[in-house]
């Protein structure tokens, strides 16, 4: 059996996204529109995992969490802790580079209302299961439930073992972490659901463990 990819930018395996991406890049021609590759370096020790692009984010740059609202927070939050040469994310060919820190998503492909539906998260999962077995990385970095779930997966683990929760940690193997934030979406951040002190803080967790 030919071995999974960490990625495949011509991806079309899920119908209902692959026919929206369609209807965007029609939609606005300038967009990316297609498979979002994940960005970092390959052996980061840390690995962060997001939902899914989003419709003028990351499905417009091509580059995760850069042009969007969740961007600024993250970003933000991985140059003070040593994780990003820059704050900001705005395109990809902007500058910014990651430091041992690598960032992709659940989900690839754009999905309608940003809601990808469960079995597309499971059919996206194996290109998470190859990227993780890849890069090896020490801490896993959740962003929301979905992002979560989708690690557990990925490494053949029980959800009922591994409740989220923001500022869970789980420890996956001796070698292997798993950290859970609320994901940094704008309404999230805009209901102080998720703060800045509060993803500081878990950052601060995070930088100490692998100093």
């Amino acid at each position: 059996m030919k071995p999974i990819p960490v990625f495949d930018a011509a991806c079309r395996q899920c119908p209902r996204l692959a026919t929206h991406l369609d209807a965007v890049r029609a939609r606005y021609p300038e967009y990316h529109a297609a498979p979002v590759a994940p960005f970092g370096p390959a052996n980061a020790r840390l690995l962060i995992v997001g939902l899914a692009p989003g419709l003028h984010g990351a499905n417009a740059t091509g580059r995760p969490f850069t042009g969007d609202h969740a961007g600024i927070l993250l970003y933000q939050t991985l140059h003070r802790f040593g994780f990003a040469s820059q704050a900001q994310g705005v395109a990809r060919d902007d500058g910014l580079v990651l430091l041992d820190c690598r960032v992709t998503n659940a989900v690839k492909c754009l999905p309608p209302q940003n809601k990808p539906t469960p079995a597309e998260v499971r059919s996206c999962n194996g290109f998470l299961a190859a990227e993780i077995a890849a890069v090896k990385p020490s801490i896993l970095l959740a962003l929301g439930r979905i992002g979560h779930q989708a690690v557990l997966r990925a490494l053949g683990l029980p959800l009922s073992r591994h409740p989220f929760g923001h500022g869970a940690e789980h420890a996956l193997r001796p070698e292997l972490t798993l950290f859970d934030s609320y994901h940094c979406s704008r309404y999230n951040t805009q209901t102080r659901r998720l703060t800045q002190a509060m993803f500081e803080e878990l950052f601060g967790t995070i930088r100490a463990r692998l100093s």
